[in-house]
C-alpha cells in the first residue's frame, strides 16, 4: 500500500498526514519554490467505491485466491430495498462499501491506492486520509506551479472516469502558499472536469487550518473562539454558589477543552513562539480557571495555576509536541518504539504462557532477570540443562533504558543463546523460560502490543519452534529468579 495513505492505517493519524503536508510545503519554501495545495472532495465518499475496481486492484496485489474469491462472493448478489406504504422497490447494487463491516475501510483504501500511485511529477505529492485527498505541487513561480497543477488534475480526472468516482468541484479548493515579500501574481486557475476550482486564502485539512504562509494564526483564532463559546455555555451551569463543582469543571477542562486546544499540536507548535498566539490561548485558560476556582476576576494567572493544578497551556502544547516527536523517533535507541504495521508478526504467531506448577517436564530451564540501579542497567541469564547450570550470560544496557526493557532484553538474549545449544537427536527440545516480570508476560499475551522488543521475542520464539523447539513462558517470583541467575 502507498505510504501516503494515512486513513484506516495502523499507527497513523490525522496529525501524521497534516505534518507530512506541512513539511512538504516548508521544504518548498526553503528551496525558493511556490507550493499550490488542492483539496479534492469525493462526492458520495464510501458509497461510490466501485467493486470491479477493487477486485482488479486485488489482482494486481497478487491477492491469495481464497481471499479474492471471498471478496468477490462478498460483493455479489447485493440488493437495496425501499419500502414505502404498499410499494416495495428493489435494486441491484454494484458499488459502495457495505456499512457495518470492518472490511469496508480496507476495501476503500485498496481502490484509492491506485490514485495515490499515479505517475505524478517529481514535484508533486498526493496525501490521503481515507477519502480526504490533498495534492501539493511545488514550482519556481506561480505560472509554472499552475501548469503542473492542471497536468496532475488531468491525471486524476482520467482516474475518476476509469474508477466510476466523481470529485465535487464545488467543495474542492485550491490555495497558493508563499512567503515571498515581492509582489507576484496571486491568482491561479486550476480546472477539475473543465470547471475552475475556487481559490481560497486558507483551507482546512483534517481539522487543521492551513493558511498561505503556514503561520497557523487563523487556526489559533478559530480554536480560541470555539473554546470560549463552550466555556461561556458551560458557565450557565457553574455559578458561584450552585451548579457544577470544581472537580467536575476540572474534568471537563482536561477531557474536552484542553484536547480541543491541543489538537494537532505537533503541526503548529512553533506558532506558540509568538506572543500574540500565546496570549489568545492563555486568555481561554484563564477564563476556565476562574470558572473552576470561582475566584475573583483580578486573581493572577500564577495563583490560578496553583489553585487548579493545571499547567500553563503553552507548556502543555510543548509537552504534546515533544511526546509525539519522541514516540515517532525511530532513531532513538533508548526507546522501545512501536514497529511499523508491515513488520508485525502474524496474529497466529503467539507464545505459550503457562503456570509455574504445570506438570510438563522441560529439559531446559532458562531464568532471566533485568534490573536498573544506581550503578546502571543490566540483564542476566542462567540456562540449566537437566538441572545442571550450563550457561551464564550478562548484558549491560544503556542507562536510559527502563527496567522492563532490561527484562525483555534478557529474554531475547536467552532465546538467541538457545540456538547455540547442541542436543542429541533423541533429546526433546523442550524449554521453559522463567521471568519475574509480569508486565512482560501481559505484554506477550496482548495482541495489540507491538513494541519492538515484544515483537522480537515473538518472532524469535516462532523461529525456534519451526526448528522443532517447544517453548513455554512462565512467571516466577523475583527473589527466586534472582537466586537462580546468581
Amino acid at each position: 500500500m502507498n505510504p501516503n495513505q494515512y486513513g484506516f492505517t495502523p499507527k497513523k493519524s490525522t496529525t501524521d498526514a497534516t505534518l507530512a503536508v506541512k513539511e512538504y510545503i516548508e521544504e518548498g519554501f526553503r528551496q525558493g519554490h511556490i507550493p499550490i495545495l488542492i483539496t479534492l472532495d469525493v462526492q458520495g465518499a464510501f458509497d461510490v467505491a466501485w467493486w470491479p475496481s477493487i477486485l482488479h486492484t486485488l489482482k494486481t496485489f497478487n491477492c491469495p485466491k481464497n481471499l479474492y474469491n471471498l471478496t468477490r462472493s462478498y460483493f455479489s448478489d447485493r440488493t437495496a430495498t425501499l419500502h414505502t406504504n404498499s410499494i416495495q422497490i428493489e435494486r441491484d447494487i454494484t458499488k459502495g462499501c457495505p456499512q457495518g463491516p470492518c472490511c469496508g475501510p480496507g476495501y476503500w483504501n485498496i481502490q484509492f491506492n491506485s490514485l495515490l500511485n499515479l505517475n505524478y511529477g517529481k514535484r508533486t505529492k498526493a496525501i490521503a486520509f481515507a477519502d480526504d485527498l490533498l495534492i501539493a505541487i511545488r514550482a519556481g513561480n506561480v505560472q509554472e506551479a499552475e501548469n503542473f497543477a492542471n497536468i496532475e488534475i488531468n491525471k486524476i480526472t482520467n482516474w475518476e472516469k476509469e474508477n466510476k468516482i466523481t470529485f465535487n468541484e464545488q467543495k474542492s479548493k485550491v490555495m497558493l502558499a508563499t512567503r515571498r515579500k515581492r509582489r507576484e501574481i496571486a491568482e491561479v486557475n486550476v480546472y477539475l472536469n473543465s470547471k475552475p476550482l475556487q481559490q481560497v486564502k486558507s483551507t482546512k485539512y483534517l481539522g487543521i487550518t492551513l493558511d498561505t504562509k503556514l503561520s497557523f494564526r487563523e487556526l489559533i483564532i478559530s480554536t480560541t473562539n470555539k473554546c470560549t463559546q463552550l466555556i461561556h455555555t458551560l458557565a450557565k451551569s457553574a455559578k458561584l454558589n450552585w451548579g457544577l463543582k470544581q472537580e467536575a469543571l476540572n474534568t471537563i477542562y482536561k477531557g474536552a477543552i484542553l484536547p480541543l486546544m491541543l489538537y494537532g499540536a505537533p503541526v503548529w507548535v512553533r506558532a506558540m513562539g509568538k506572543n500574540c498566539n500565546r496570549t489568545l490561548y492563555s486568555r481561554v485558560q484563564r477564563v476556565m480557571n476562574i470558572k473552576i476556582t470561582k475566584a475573583h476576576c483580578t486573581t493572577s494567572n500564577d495563583a490560578l495555576y496553583i489553585l487548579t493544578g493545571n499547567a500553563p497551556v503553552e507548556l502543555k502544547t510543548e509537552e504534546a509536541a515533544n511526546l509525539y516527536r519522541i514516540t515517532k523517533d525511530r532513531q532513538n535507541q533508548l526507546l522501545d518504539h512501536e514497529i511499523e504495521h508491515q513488520d508485525w508478526t502474524h496474529p497466529a504467531d503467539t507464545v505459550r504462557i503457562t503456570e509455574q506448577n504445570e506438570t510438563m517436564e522441560h529439559i531446559i530451564h532458562t531464568y532471566t532477570d533485568g534490573s536498573k540501579t544506581e550503578q546502571g542497567v543490566g540483564s542476566r541469564i542462567a540456562i540449566y540443562i537437566n538441572n545442571k547450570l550450563t550457561h551464564q550470560i550478562k548484558h549491560k544496557l544503556n542507562n536510559g533504558c527502563s527496567n522492563n526493557q532490561a527484562e525483555q532484553t534478557a529474554i531475547l538474549k536467552a532465546l538467541h543463546a538457545l540456538e547455540t545449544i547442541k542436543l542429541d537427536n533423541n533429546t526433546p527440545r523442550t524449554v521453559k523460560v522463567f521471568t519475574d516480570s509480569k508486565i512482560t508476560i501481559f505484554s506477550l499475551k496482548n495482541a495489540k502490543n507491538r513494541k519492538h522488543l515484544i515483537e522480537e521475542i515473538r518472532r524469535k520464539t516462532n523461529d525456534l519452534e519451526k526448528e522443532k523447539w517447544h517453548m513455554d513462558f512462565t512467571w516466577i517470583k523475583a527473589m527466586l529468579a534472582t537466586a537462580e541467575t546468581n
